[in-house]
């Protein structure tokens, strides 16, 4: 039986919905999203989605809001007899929340998946989450789509003649193993110690970085920290120019602020997040057309491995 494909999308990346919509080709579905005084969220659709496979397309970075905004939508969807519920989070919030790092602490991104489970979806599209093992923490499919097919060609696209990649921590060493692998480039590994959260305490490079053109990968830039100490410490060590990709723009606090100062000649994200700032060294690429081309895959049934260059 061929099932109809419905399209919604919730508030929070509603730009880059239009954008896989139209890539896709077909046009978003009716969804009324409302809010009580209080700020109690209500949300309906206003179309049958009955026997339809549902795609709700929303990321859900803070605030918390965004999360429940779509465990509503798929509850709605659920309750209005959808065939299928495919939930697309471009980016997973509270992926940083993967384990028990110490003693009673919470492990946010289960959590997270026990709540897409319990409100009734069937699958998850998502990309570049923090860790791979968060796929695990599922017991239906999970498609997990890598901004490498986007940044790749960016980087090859540049002609840096000394091209080196760098990971701005041990934990993102293996991202950067694959790019370089791929680019036939050299790599380097930054080293460092966090007295908490969001505040670097020492920092160190791994590898040689003198004359080299830097590119920093990592999947997401929250305060910017991390990068533009990254950057200083290696164009002092004789670094030449140093850039950086990353997939999810959080960009808190003084994030924009600090980029605009650093000494990054640029900073190249997707639109899993939408900016919330102009910022002169800040480049988007956008996401739509490959999350386009999965959802038509996942529909037909056909295998999405063809969209990948590096996992």
């Amino acid at each position: 039986m061929n099932y109809k494909v419905k399209l919604f999308s919730g508030s929070s990346t509603h730009t880059l919905s239009e954008k896989i919509s139209k890539s896709y080709g077909q046009e978003l579905g009716k969804v009324s999203l409302l809010r009580f005084s209080d700020g109690e969220i209500q949300t309906s659709y206003e179309e049958t989605v009955r026997g339809s496979d549902v795609f709700i397309i929303q990321s859900t970075m803070p605030p918390t809001d965004n999360l429940f905004e779509l465990l509503l939508m798929i509850d709605a969807a659920k309750r209005a007899s959808a065939h299928q519920i495919i939930a697309v989070l471009p980016y997973f919030g509270y992926a940083r929340q993967d384990r028990k790092d110490q003693p009673r602490v919470a492990i946010g991104a289960k959590m997270v998946a026990n709540m897409l489970a319990a409100a009734g979806a069937t699958r998850i599209i998502t990309m570049d989450l923090h860790a791979d093992q968060i796929q695990g923490f599922f017991d239906f499919p999970v498609d997990h789509l890598y901004a490498s097919s986007i940044f790749l060609p960016y980087i090859q696209s540049l002609n840096l003649p000394n091209l080196t990649m760098a990971a701005p921590d041990m934990g993102g060493s293996k991202r950067a193993n694959a790019y370089a692998k791929f680019l036939k480039s050299d790599i380097v590994i930054c080293y460092k110690q966090r007295a908490k959260a969001n505040v670097i305490e020492s920092m160190t490079v791994i590898g040689d970085v003198e004359g080299k053109d830097i590119v920093l990968v990592d999947d997401l830039i929250d305060t910017g920290g991390t990068l533009t100490k990254a950057a200083d410490m290696m164009l002092d060590r004789g670094a030449t120019s140093v850039r950086a990709v990353c997939t999810h723009a959080v960009l808190s606090g003084k994030a924009y602020e600090n980029i605009e100062k650093s000494r990054i000649l640029e900073l190249v994200v997707t639109d899993t997040i939408p900016l919330t700032q102009q910022c002169s060294k800040i480049k988007v690429l956008s996401v739509a057309d490959l999350f386009g081309k999965v959802l038509h895959s996942v529909h037909s049934f056909e295998s999405i491995s063809s969209n990948f260059i590096v996992s």
